[in-house]
């Protein structure tokens, strides 16, 4: 029996690795025979990088990048060797934004997106590039950011100027001021390249349901600044859209991601949006661990009607049934949340909570105790699923 294990992170207590491996012991005590698959999980967010690193055998590549207020920061990125649709091994670099222009490197007092830059982004992308790396998968969320990716674009060699011909900078307030863009130089560095960006955002540029009144908020935004900020995006959109020939791309579902990146990446970069877990498991090359599993097993710290609105396990489960419909796939939870039975109708046919009793929120979540309750309980599905199989004939 091939069983194929794909666990989220349950945060705070396991990362996806060691729930996977966890969930593998308790496979192994059910089935000491099963052929066991274990994969890494993700949706496109933190940890993204590191798991599908740590699953094809990559590097991290360490680069000092400019933070989000412009100072230097550490960052990295990850570089794994994968084949492409034609079975050609090509390099691929893995980056995340939020390593350098993510919402927790900004102290909260300091929180202001009319300051902040997606530059560190761009100076990640243009280190690859010149490396010789032309194959891109980019995880876009949890950005301090709301420049409409003006940073990244000037990293990258574009250059913008204002009403009076001069170089305006790469921050959220900056993008009023543009009144020109030259994106020769960019498009120069990037020819060939190819971006394929984690975004299971749908919201448009601008708007009420736009980048800066629906993230920018979070990101230390008033309402008067935001509005502010909306019309110099809305204006900075058409500029782009009409040097690039990219008609309504601001209207494009995930165009208003990350403070405008997903518009950024889209126009500028040529990108494709995919959902974040479709992305993580195509470039792992999960299709052919899954397309003849018997039994496919995931999970997450906790589930409730949020994980039906995309988190991983529902966007694996999703991935799987499309490939093999017959597989059963089950899910373990730390906790159940409201309406968990909504996953169903997403492909998880069964899910089994690991706490077998009464306990606090920390006893619970003691990394020895979950890695335990994992191993019993998931054990204990696969023993519920053979039983079931057997006397299905």
């Amino acid at each position: 029996m091939k069983i194929v294990i794909a666990m989220d992170s349950f945060k705070g207590s396991l990362t996806s690795l060691e729930a996977g491996e966890a969930a593998a012991k308790g496979v192994t005590d059910a089935l000491p025979d099963a052929d066991i698959i274990l994969m890494p999980l993700a949706d496109g967010g933190e940890g993204t990088v590191s798991a599908i690193v740590n699953a094809l055998g990559g590097e991290m590549v360490p680069v000092v990048v400019r933070g989000p207020l412009g100072t230097l920061v550490e960052s990295s990125y990850g570089m794994v060797c994968v084949e492409d649709a034609s079975g050609t091994p090509r390099v691929t670099a893995l980056i995340e934004a939020a390593d350098a222009a993510g919402l927790t490197k900004v102290p909260s007092s300091l929180r202001n997106p009319r300051k902040t830059t997606t530059a560190g982004l761009g100076d990640l992308i243009r280190h690859a590039v010149t490396r010789g790396i032309k194959d891109f998968v980019i995880g876009i969320g949890g950005s301090a950011t709301n420049d409409c990716g003006l940073g990244m674009m000037e990293s990258l060699g574009a250059r913008f100027f204002d009403a009076n011909g001069e170089l305006v900078g790469g921050t959220g307030d900056d993008v009023k001021r543009v009144a020109e863009a030259d994106l020769g130089d960019l498009l120069k560095l990037t020819r060939g390249c190819r971006f394929r960006v984690a975004c299971d955002v749908t919201n448009p540029l601008c708007g009420e349901n736009g980048c800066s009144f629906v993230f920018g908020p979070q990101k230390g935004g008033t309402p008067d600044m935001l509005a502010e900020m909306d019309e110099a995006i809305g204006r900075f959109s058409r500029l782009i859209e009409t040097q690039m020939g990219t008609e309504n791309a601001a209207d494009a579902p995930g165009a208003g991601a990350a403070g405008g990146l997903g518009f950024a990446f889209r126009t500028a970069l040529g990108a494709e949006l995919v959902s974040g877990t479709d992305l993580v498991l195509q470039t792992i090359g999960a299709s052919k661990n899954l397309s003849d599993a018997d039994l496919f097993i995931t999970g997450e710290g906790r589930l409730d009607s949020q994980t039906a609105r995309g988190k991983a396990p529902a966007g694996a489960a999703r991935f799987l049934k499309r490939l093999n419909p017959k597989c059963v796939a089950v899910e373990l939870c730390g906790s159940i949340g409201e309406r968990p039975e909504t996953i169903h109708a997403l492909g998880i046919d069964a899910f089994f909570p690991i706490i077998g009793g009464p306990a606090t929120e920390a006893a619970a979540m003691d990394p020895d105790a979950a890695k335990d309750n994992l191993r019993r309980t998931a054990a204990e599905a696969v023993r519920f699923f053979t039983a079931a199989r057997a006397a299905r004939g």
